[in-house]
């Protein structure tokens, strides 16, 4: 088969409009056409008043060679890729001598795990949370009741961060193996909607995250894994040669182990630091700080798609955008979640840190996205590794403060954040953010390099999204687990670069951003695992 991209209709195009225009594109009659189907659909919203779907398409032709050849120096046909997923490695014949270990079960350490399992290893899976629906219960606990679980929340337990999130499945890796296609063909088999194949920005949301993520676990038990929840990592054991020989779990047992994914996520911290004094390498690495800022989803659909806001093909209306300040700061949306609402994502008690989250039908009053400002290591914390931990706790500690000391989290209209004053009441917006927002001054929870650039970057906002700059917009503070602060380095084997044995992965070791991005370098580093068992 070929594939032929960028190919457009019109928004409102009819279902035998598409053949025609492979025809017409291709230069060839009805006939030579044997089948097509949609490899991918987008759209193109630059100009609201034509809106158009962008496809690629796979064809099958009479005479795909000819065609080919005539059509050499069109860029937009090329025979399809071969997306087809082949493991690089099997178990031996009675397995090996020790199983190996994956901690985490967000993204990362879901598919490190799947694919171990899938090639016959019989991974040992630990996460310090509990299975996803306890999980959740704990979750909302923090939301309704204002109880944090710490070992038990937004950041931990079985299916990661990820769970409570847009579920947003597209990222900017170029990866030529195409182990993307992989991921998304696990999770449609998990139970994803079809569409997240074709969509050219699927996503699946959290009520149907946490069916899959049931489903995957199943599909790993039955091929002879292991998973243990509630089961932290307090110590590694490495010998003198500093290979990895074992894990110290909490409450005082021990797991033997030559083979150790370390795929623990963004926020565990206490992790970071015990491998620190461990002598695990790790470097400082940015992330971003900021707050999460919400508007009605009408008026960001309106500004995208103008008279053609709701149409059920388009969907809810994202965003992307960025600005540079004059500071020598980059402000940026993060993490946009269309019709979705802002959730409390603390993991220590005493803190307030905000993430956004929707569902798969996008469907809630606001959308929202981190409003953050890029931060360098170098500048604003240099010499320690761990500082970023610091500078994280030490804001979402003046948030935890600001908003009450009770996990509300401080708020503020824009137009006031703008006018360096304090908000006393909301507007007509109404916040998300539960157990509730209060209001008052961010710029007491944000470092002043933030503020300024936030305030810079608001008015160019909004000229490229009218209504961004609403003053009755809310911001709800603090945004500060964009990233991982730290980077634990890693050779081309994939091992760390001064402990054998293990293999830091995903988000938390600072080689991911997001859910597909952190399950590919899962399927990476579990493929790595095989071929040390098998050298």
């Amino acid at each position: 088969m070929l594939r032929l991209t960028e190919l457009t209709l019109p928004l409102h195009h009819e279902a035998e409009d598409l053949p025609a225009a492979i025809c017409e594109r291709l230069g060839i009659a009805p006939g030579e056409l044997v089948r097509f189907e949609i490899a991918r659909r987008g759209n193109d919203a630059r100009n609201k008043r034509n809106i158009k779907l962008v496809y690629a398409i796979d064809v099958e032709l009479a005479d795909e060679a000819g065609v080919l050849v005539r059509l050499a120096d069109d860029h937009r046909l090329r025979p399809t890729p071969d997306t087809e997923y082949r493991f690089v490695a099997h178990a031996p014949e009675g397995g090996t001598s020790l199983r190996p270990v994956v901690v985490g079960t967000g993204p990362c350490g879901l598919f490190a795990g799947l694919i171990l399992a899938q090639m016959g290893f019989r991974p040992i899976i630990l996460d310090r949370g509990k299975v996803v629906r306890e999980r959740t219960k704990d979750t909302w606990g923090l939301w309704r009741k204002s109880v944090l679980d710490p070992e038990s929340n937004v950041q931990f337990g079985e299916g990661g961060a990820g769970t409570f999130s847009d579920g947003k499945l597209y990222s900017r890796i170029k990866d030529p193996r195409h182990l993307d296609r992989k991921v998304l063909t696990e999770f449609v088999k998990a139970g994803a909607p079809p569409e997240i194949l074709t969509e050219a920005h699927p996503h699946i949301g959290t009520f149907r995250l946490v069916t899959m993520v049931e489903s995957i676990r199943a599909t790993v038990e039955s091929l002879g894994g292991e998973y243990r929840f509630s089961t932290r990592v307090d110590g590694i054991d490495i010998a003198p040669d500093r290979s990895v020989r074992g894990l110290h779990l909490h409450g005082g047992g021990y797991l033997e182990a030559t083979h150790v994914v370390l795929a623990v996520g963004h926020s565990a911290r206490d992790t970071f630091e015990m491998l620190h004094a461990a002598g695990v390498f790790v470097e400082p690495k940015p992330f971003s700080i900021g707050v999460r800022i919400e508007h009605p989803q009408s008026w960001i659909d309106t500004a995208r798609f103008g008279a053609e806001a709701g149409n059920d093909i388009l969907g809810a209306a994202e965003y992307h955008i960025s600005h540079h300040c004059s500071n020598g700061r980059t402000v940026y949306s993060f993490c946009m979640c269309p019709g979705g609402t802002v959730v409390a994502a603390t993991s220590e008690e005493g803190r307030v840190a905000t993430n956004g989250m929707s569902q798969y039908s996008r469907n809630e009053r606001n959308a929202n996205s981190g409003f953050v400002v890029a931060i360098d290591p170098a500048r604003d914390y240099p010499g320690d590794p761990l500082a970023g931990i610091a500078f994280q706790r030490h804001w979402e500690s003046a948030a935890f403060v600001a908003g009450g000391s009770n996990y509300r989290a401080p708020g503020q209209l824009l137009g006031d954040f703008m006018a360096g004053r304090a908000s006393t009441s909301l507007g007509s917006v109404v916040p998300s953010y539960r157990p509730g927002v209060t209001p008052t001054d961010l710029a007491q929870c944000l470092p002043d390099f933030a503020v300024e650039a936030m305030r810079e970057a608001i008015p160019a906002f909004g000229r490229q999204i009218p209504g961004y700059d609403h003053p009755d917009v809310v911001m709800t503070g603090v945004e500060t687990r964009t990233s991982s602060p730290v980077r634990f380095t890693r050779g081309k084997d994939f091992q760390s670069l001064n402990t054998a044995g293990l293999f830091p992965a995903g988000e938390g070791a600072g080689y991911a951003g997001g859910i597909l991005s952190a399950a590919v370098d899962g399927i990476k580093v579990a493929e790595a695992v095989a071929l040390s068992l098998t050298l």
